[in-house]
């Protein structure tokens, strides 16, 4: 792992996870491959090092001339693939561009390292890896009493999202199967963290909080997540690209089950407790139950024993650490939060999304 290609480096994931390999590996360099799509700004990227070992490429996965040339001249054997469209929302009011981007765009990245590894050979074949980053929603819905998802659960996706995330799975494996190329993937459970778009959750519920606006929860609130620190999925990562065997896919999850409304109510008692002057105290009177979403899984839980076991994995931060961690970020972050809050079209995906559901 000498030079590593990191598409969708200016998102949420992506840019937490520059940041922590900069850090961690001194000697590897990063070619950062970003559209700078609405969820991908350079505001991710602000404060770090310009030593040489991070290039920043904004382009598209889908522009195979540009992906070849970014694996020869920097010499790629590793490639991080994070780049998605990753909000379930957003895929049902537009799924094309999921199609788009998450399963054509994977196909161009795997054909472009394919030709590059295993037919020109760039560098020798044994020193590559291809690591694609994928979602526990492929999986489907569990039911209250269902045992946790392993790497061999059947996929049963509910979304236009999950649906192409799916697909992007199905490829990666094909191109394993059918050309040998070296990967490895991993189904991760729902992220948060620094950085985080403020449309998901965590975030939205956070600035909402703080500027006293309602905190929509779908439905009843009772949906259950897998909530996993950006950081430890980072750490999951980096470990799979050194030690992962190739060809396998790991869980990556946060090692816990909460429903939504216990988040909510987390993310209000630490607003309650760090913002004592507030007037929107206590933040839970901001609660705000609208209709739910179409299709809306009502419970993931990710099984990571394979990755603890054959990686010695572990997640460093519990939920309450964690969120704590984030709820601190955004209050010490507003710039971040103004420029990215005034990013063209924002406040009206809001809207649209949240604000026409109505309360229940």
């Amino acid at each position: 792992m000498k030079t590593v290609l990191v598409t969708g480096g200016a998102g949420f994931i992506g840019s937490n996870f520059v940041r922590y390999l900069l850090r961690v590996e001194p000697s590897v360099k990063i070619v950062n491959f970003d559209a700078l799509t609405y969820a991908g700004t350079l505001e991710n990227l602000k404060g770090l090092p310009d030593n040489g070992r991070h290039v920043f490429v904004r382009g598209d996965i889908c522009d195979r001339p540009l992906v070849d040339k970014l694996l020869r001249e920097h010499t790629v054997d590793t490639i991080a693939h994070f780049a998605a469209e990753s909000h379930v929302d957003r895929s049902i009011h537009g799924p094309g561009l999921f199609v788009q981007t998450n399963i054509v765009g994977t196909q161009v990245m795997l054909d472009a390292a394919r030709q590059a590894w295993l037919v020109d050979k760039i560098v020798e074949p044994a020193a590559t890896r291809f690591h694609h980053v994928s979602t526990d929603e492929v999986f489907g819905s569990l039911k209250p009493k269902d045992p946790a998802f392993t790497e061999t659960t059947s996929y049963d996706p509910s979304s236009p999202y999950s649906a192409s995330k799916a697909a992007s799975d199905h490829l990666v494996r094909a191109y394993a199967r059918t050309y040998g190329l070296p990967v490895t993937i991993t189904n991760c459970s729902n992220n948060y963290g620094p950085h985080q778009f403020p449309e998901k959750l965590i975030p939205l519920m956070i600035l909402n909080g703080i500027n006293g606006r309602p905190l929509p929860v779908y439905g009843d609130g009772q949906q259950i997540r897998d909530w996993l620190y950006v950081e430890d999925h980072c750490e999951a990562i980096r470990a799979i690209l050194k030690n992962g065997r190739t060809g396998e896919t790991y869980n990556i999850g946060g090692d816990n089950q909460p429903p939504n409304l216990d988040i909510v109510h987390g993310i209000c008692a630490l607003l309650d407790e760090l913002l004592p002057a507030s007037p929107h105290r206590p933040h839970t009177s901001l609660i705000q139950h609208v209709t739910d979403r179409p299709g809306h899984d009502r419970r993931y839980a990710m099984n990571i024993t394979k990755v603890k076991t054959e990686l010695g994995w572990t997640p460093r931060h519990s939920l309450q650490t964690g969120l704590r961690a984030t709820v601190q970020w955004y209050l010490d972050h507003p710039e971040w939060v103004a420029a990215i809050q005034q990013q063209a079209g924002y406040q009206q995906w809001i809207d649209r999304n949240y604000a026409k559901r109505g309360g229940k």
